[in-house]
């Protein structure tokens, strides 16, 4: 189960570092003003937040990391920039919720597997 684990935190680390590196190199390299440049670190930083509160909560970071997939997709679907083709509009909706709902995913799979470690899958004593 230490596996789960470290595949959890590893990957959650990883996405909301990339997202809090990209957020902050493309608002440096776009000159974007800074209240604007202030926002996209803060949901940057937002992200690094969750990611380590699964670390401490393990069912409630998992499911936070969840919703934050889910929400974050479903915000770049809606409001992402229109120029892009379909192909990379996918990709990136992709890189926004695959990871962080993954993450959650191995946070609940781990957690039930060590307060639960004889239970058979799907049986809830």
């Amino acid at each position: 189960m230490k596996t789960v684990e470290y595949f959890a935190r590893a990957l959650a680390v990883l996405w909301a570092g990339f997202w809090t590196f990209f957020f902050t190199a493309e608002s440096l390299t776009w000159h974007t003003p800074f209240h604007r440049m202030v926002v996209w670190v803060c949901v940057g930083l937002i992200f690094i937040v969750l990611a380590l509160a699964a670390w401490w909560r393990e069912v409630a970071g998992g499911l936070m990391l969840i919703a934050a997939g889910v929400v974050s997709a479903l915000v770049y679907a809606i409001w992402g920039p229109q120029g892009l083709s379909l192909a990379s509009r996918v990709e990136v909706l992709l890189l926004f919720g695959v990871p962080p709902a993954v993450a959650g995913a191995s946070f609940l799979i781990h957690h039930h597997g060590i307060t639960r470690p004889g239970a058979p899958s799907g049986v809830h004593g």
